[in-house]
This record gives structure tokens, sequence and C-alpha cells, in this order.
């Protein structure tokens, strides 16, 4: 499966911002699908994942409450909407296929990534 993230863009701290990915290739409904984010000098952060049908959610406590997950399998998407964003969300975002679970998420093919960047 092929993964093409995009809607990142310059906000400022308090904006809201909703970035997508879009999949194609295999049957996108046959994947849990996550996202990750990576700031410069930093590790890859897990930032929540959905099931194959969407009906279950995961997102972490660092984000929890501000960050929300959503796909649309008719569409092949899905989206992280990211609320009361702070400097420190600042990353590039990419987006993860895995053939396993929802959670505890492992990412098998990866998007090319999608840079949000919040001002303070």
């Amino acid at each position: 499966v092929q993964l093409q993230a995009s809607g990142g863009g310059l906000v400022q701290a308090g904006d809201s911002l909703r970035v997508s990915c879009v999949a194609s290739g295999r049957t996108f409904s046959g994947y849990a699908m996550g996202w990750f984010r990576q700031a410069p000098g930093k590790e890859r952060e897990f930032v929540g994942s959905i099931s194959r049908s969407g009906g279950l959610t995961y997102t972490p406590d660092s984000v929890k409450g501000r960050f929300t997950i959503s796909r649309d399998n008719a569409k092949n998407t899905v989206a992280l909407q990211m609320n009361s964003l702070k400097h420190e969300d600042t990353a590039v975002y990419y987006c993860a296929a895995s053939r396993g679970t929802y959670y505890p998420f492992r990412g098998d093919y990866w998007g090319q990534g999608t840079q949000v960047t919040v001002s303070s």
C-alpha cells in the first residue's frame, strides 16, 4: 500500500489543523492506521492509531484530548485532527499502515510525511 500525507502547514499556537493521508494499492480497510511525528533532533513519536473499521482508536496521553483520528474507508483516507496546537507539536507527521492490530501499533508501510509548524 502506498501512503501520501498532506495538509501540513504553518499555524499559530492554539489553532487547529487537520492532516490527511490517502492510501492506494491494496485494500485500505485491511489495515490498521497510525500517525507518528518526528521533531528535529528527537525520536519518532506515536500520536495515535485507528482500527480497520474505524470503530476503535488509541491516542497516547501526550496528545489525548487534543488529537483525534478518523478514517473513511470508502475514500481510502485517514485523518488526524489536531486542536489547541502547541509549539511543541511542531514536527513532520507521518501516517503508517499496519497489517497487525491498531494497538500496540507497528507500521509496515509509511507515507512521506507532512510538515506541521506551530508558531508560539
